[in-house]
């Protein structure tokens, strides 16, 4: 552990130039004796450091002492400066690692180029989280995650929502192949083993990776056993099409309905340019309205999303559909006029 903390204090002088002790000290978690037998450590090493007492000091190394990261031009410098810790990353518990990976890619930068990473950072942030996004307890992502990089089997409780009785509990042994973070949503993709007896319908469904959401798992404990990743398994290339087939999935659902010219632009938001385009060829009827037909996840997707539109919209088909509506509209308006 020390020869890790004396590199990262080294990495520390060269990217940010002379620091007091007690700002080293709290960087690396330490106290400040600690780290003046750091810094006399390194002195005995070979490296030129020194420390400056009285106001303006501190501890530095010799400008002279460093090493250039040559072959990046000015604009890959800054596309890497733009680079942050992602929530997720810090969730799984590598913050620290990509937190010391960067400070040596700083350290390594010519001194005459440094400026641009605070530049850089006062410009650009990436945020990954969506708006009104609460941060969900994920006790068990780094047991996953340990269970990732040594190929164990993993024994989970998860919690299945959306059951006709409401929510099971459902036991499985897994393979897991990889995790995926996704709008800082953590899934795991695992291949389905021995089920538990509470899950015997998961028995008859095709084989082949499945997806659990993180954040749904009720418990995660590493097993001896390990397993035989599939040596064609492409992470990214199967998440990519697992994506494509739920969204078509989910859009499954067909509505015909009537639309008041002005929400146009709105539905466009919400379902893309196409329905813009869709409106410009249909012939508007005599109230200017024009008839479209829009994708849903389900009955309940649609219902929610065509309320909120109130009376800008009407439903012709299906039947189903609209009566929920206008039984949902009548309910409101039981409500408020009492």
């Amino acid at each position: 552990m020390r020869a890790d903390r004396l590199l990262a204090l080294l990495m520390l002088l060269q990217s940010r130039g002379k620091t007091t002790a007690a700002k080293l000290a709290e960087e690396l978690e330490v106290s400040e004796r600690t780290m003046y037998r750091d810094v006399q450590a390194l002195a005995m090493a070979g490296v030129p450091v020194y420390a400056e007492s009285g106001p303006g000091g501190g501890i530095a190394l010799l400008d002279s002492y460093r090493t250039n990261l040559t072959g990046l031009t000015e604009p890959e410098l800054r596309a890497l400066f733009m680079l942050s810790i992602p929530a997720p990353l810090a969730r799984l518990g590598v913050g620290q690692e990509l937190r010391a990976a960067m400070l040596k890619l700083a350290a390594a930068v010519p001194s005459a180029r440094r400026s641009d990473e605070a530049r850089v950072r006062q410009r650009i942030h990436l945020d990954s989280a969506w708006w009104f996004q609460g941060e969900e307890p994920l006790p068990y992502l780094q047991a996953i995650y340990r269970a990732l990089w040594e190929d164990r089997r993993l024994r989970l409780t998860y919690l299945r929502r959306f059951e006709p009785r409401g929510e099971l509990k459902v036991h499985h042994v897994v393979d897991p192949y990889g995790l995926v973070a996704k709008a800082s949503v953590w899934y795991l993709v695992a291949a389905r083993g021995r089920d538990g007896p509470t899950d015997a319908r998961a028995n008859s469904r095709a084989a082949g990776p499945h997806v659990y959401e993180v954040s749904l798992v009720l418990d995660a404990s590493l097993l001896d056993e390990g397993f035989d990743r599939p040596a064609e398994f492409d992470l990214a290339a199967w998440w990519s099409a697992w994506c494509a087939e739920r969204e078509r999935s989910h859009a499954g659902y067909v509505v015909k309905l009537r639309v008041a010219p002005e929400l146009i632009p709105e539905l466009a938001r919400h379902f893309g340019a196409q329905v813009q385009a869709a409106a410009a060829l249909a012939e508007p009827d005599e109230d200017g309205w024009v008839t479209l037909v829009l994708p849903f996840a389900g009955l309940e997707a649609a219902r929610g999303r065509l309320l909120a539109f109130g009376g800008a919209v009407e439903v012709l088909e299906p039947r189903a559909l609209r009566l929920s509506l206008a039984d949902f509209a009548a309910q409101a308006v039981a409500r408020y006029q009492r």
